[in-house]
């Protein structure tokens, strides 16, 4: 093969998007390095406002279930309402605790029977699921996880029997 007229001069000038793939790889390689990866973070259930914050939610059950107990359903809703958002922060982590998880069971078992109470029994069953799907899960399983399964399990069926 001849080379073309012009030499290799002659090809750049007759085809010169040829060598934009071979000048980008040649910039590219010029470059700075890539930066670090960022520091992985700190888990948040490690954090002392976590313990905190399970210690309060759990106070918050107590309350709302002596209330309860005590026929005070307006005062018993008012403190689970106050609980809901403490309930969300410690549920947040990929990998919250089983002290926060117990807290945060109770508080749902707490609001899914005040809501059968009041003849609520489609959403009294909605707080059931969440509460079995959240101890069918967890792992490891222990007699006290189980026992709470059973527990949200036959509250959802109760509920089941009232919408039939």
């Amino acid at each position: 093969m001849t080379p073309p007229p012009g030499g290799t001069i002659g090809l750049v000038r007759s085809r010169p998007l040829a060598f934009f793939p071979i000048l980008m790889l040649v910039l590219a390689a010029c470059a700075p390095p890539p930066k670090p990866a960022e520091k992985a973070q700190a888990d948040p259930t490690k954090e002392p406002s976590y313990g905190e914050t399970v210690a309060q939610l759990a106070s918050l059950d107590r309350d709302a279930e002596s209330l309860l107990a005590a026929g005070k359903h307006d005062e018993a809703a008012a403190v689970i309402t106050k609980a809901q958002p403490l309930e969300g922060r410690l549920l947040a982590p990929s990998h919250p605790t089983l002290a926060a998880m117990e807290a945060a069971g109770d508080l749902d078992q707490l609001y899914g029977r005040m809501l059968m109470q009041d003849g609520r029994y489609g959403w009294a069953r909605l707080e059931f699921q969440k509460n079995a799907t959240r101890w069918k899960i967890w792992q490891p399983q222990t007699p006290d996880t189980a026992r709470r399964l059973k527990e949200a399990q036959a509250a959802m069926a109760e509920c089941d029997r009232h919408l039939q």
